[in-house]
Order: C-alpha cells, then structure tokens, then sequence
C-alpha cells in the first residue's frame, strides 16, 4: 500500500512550521526522522493533506548544558543519546536506554521528540524522560510551556501537545555524583518491542536512598511510574530485605491486561523479575563505592 498524496513544506522556523499547520487548517503531520510516521502514511493509518518537515529548524536541535538542567532538542537523534558525552555525563539514563531501541538504522534517523511525541507505552525513551523528571518544552500559538513528564503522558498514545503545538525541546535534571541508574528490558530479541522494561534514578548519598523515580514501559497505556514501589525505597538501604519489599510492592503500582503473547500475570512477574535485578545492580554499586 502506498500513502495517499499530500503537499510537502520545509520550514526553518518554529513559527513557519505552526503556521504551515494553521494554513492546512489542521489536516497536516509534522515529520523529523519519520520512522514512526512513514509507515504509518505507507498503511494509511495516517493520511495528512501536508507533510511538515521540521528537520531543519535550528531552535529545535542542540545538546546544551543550562545551569542544572540539560536541554536537548527535541531534534536530538537516538544515536546522540548514546554516542555524545554531554548526555552521558548529565543523563546517563539516556545512554544506558540508548541500545536497546530498535535497530541501528532506527537509531541513526529517530529523533527523541519524534518517540516521546508519539507516546508508544512500549517505547524506551518515553519512560526515562518520565524516570529523569524531565520537562517537555512545547511550542504552541500562544508562546511556549514546559510541562513535567508526569502530566505528558496522558492515554494510550494521548499527550499534554495539543494540535499545532510542536515539542521543542527537553529539560533534564542534571544527575549528580550521587546519582545512580539503571536499565534494562526483557525482550525475545534484541531490538524488539520489550515484554517489560525499567528505568530508574535513584538518589543515594550516604547509602540510603533518599529519592527514587522508577518507570516501566510496555505494562500500561502510558509508561508508568512504580510511586508505591518508590516510597518502600526511600530512607532505605538496598539490602535483599528491601529488594524483597520492593518487588511486593509493585503489585499496587502495575495492573496489567492480559493480550494475545503475555498474560498479565506473567508480565507482572516478569517486572518484578526486572525490579530486582536492577535494584540488585545498583546496590551493588552502592557496596563497591562505599
């Protein structure tokens, strides 16, 4: 199947692109790395009356350090999340997410705005924004809003973007030596959609937790944060105990359905699975750095 015909424009600026918008009269799709979008035109799941390329505008690309915030443009493509050293001093969620999306073709054209707009509850990128605390920069008629990653993520592919709005760019908390993260998926192959994944940012001065964001992706119609799970974790140490506790906990967080591979069942097990190895991993670390 072949996508139906539609009109092309190649803006520089993120007031030509909303414009090009308005003058299509809502009837458009801003396009970047297109590696979501065009198959979606080729099965005519989408069928805009004008493509917007908004590849080339500057304001939306850049790795930047801002006093404690890192902002990366919603340009930035998969490949810069594990390739550039910024991101993996001031991110290192991101770096640690980076391989186990998709292919490396994939990697080399997607865009993280392009992931996280779209919102697939089974995608990497979209939960580690939700672990990091990330702020989501958003461009619209009336100017620009930041908004946490924690009121973004609204429904199945539904975010806080509304039409002709553009994701601009990210705002990331700067990790701190503190810090620790972790990563990681269950899949049947390596690039795959995942069974279950998990990441996590975990504050840990002195060798307790003091805060904790933990976000799984593909157990709901959004990517979730384990808030249940996070709370048993705080002013804790990571010790088996406390691991145990942990994976308890995550029944209250989680609520799988059952589908046509994984009953739910077994996907919340396998998340509890997951939960520990992390935890396990990065108490671990706290032990060797102690």
């Amino acid at each position: 199947m072949k996508a139906r015909s539609f009109s092309y424009v190649r803006p520089t600026t993120i007031t030509e692109a909303m414009a090009a918008f308005a003058a299509a009269g809502g009837e458009a799709s801003y396009i970047a790395g297109g590696q979501s979008l065009v198959p979606a035109l080729a099965l005519r799941l989408q069928a805009p009356d004008c493509l917007i390329d908004i590849a080339h505008i500057a304001e939306m690309a850049g790795i930047a350090r801002q006093g404690e915030w890192l902002r990366l443009g919603a340009l930035t493509r998969h490949v810069d999340a594990h390739d550039d050293p910024l991101i993996a001093a001031c991110a290192p969620l991101l770096r640690l997410a980076a391989p186990h999306v998709a292919h490396p073709a994939i990697r080399n054209r997607g865009t993280l705005g392009g992931s996280v707009a779209l919102a697939d509850p089974a995608s990497e990128f979209p939960a580690m924004m939700l672990a990091m605390g990330a702020e989501m920069e958003i461009a619209g008629p009336d100017g620009s809003r930041r908004v946490p990653a924690d009121a973004f993520f609204q429904d199945l592919y539904q975010t806080a973007i509304e039409p002709g709005e553009l994701l601009v760019a990210f705002h990331i908390p700067v990790a701190k030596p503190h810090h620790r993260c972790a990563f990681d998926e269950l899949a049947r192959r390596r690039g795959d959609y995942a069974i279950v994944g998990c990441g996590m940012m975990l504050a840990i001065p002195e060798g307790a937790v003091t805060e904790a964001r933990i976000a799984f992706l593909s157990v709901g119609p959004t990517p979730l944060r384990a808030r249940t799970t996070e709370a048993v974790l705080t002013g804790s140490r990571l010790d088996q105990a406390v691991i145990r506790q942990a994976q308890t906990a995550l029944a209250d967080d989680l609520d799988p359905a059952d589908d046509g591979h994984v009953p739910a069942a077994m996907r919340l097990h396998l998340a509890r699975v997951l939960l520990g190895r992390l935890l396990e991993r990065l108490g671990g670390c706290v032990a060797e750095a102690a």
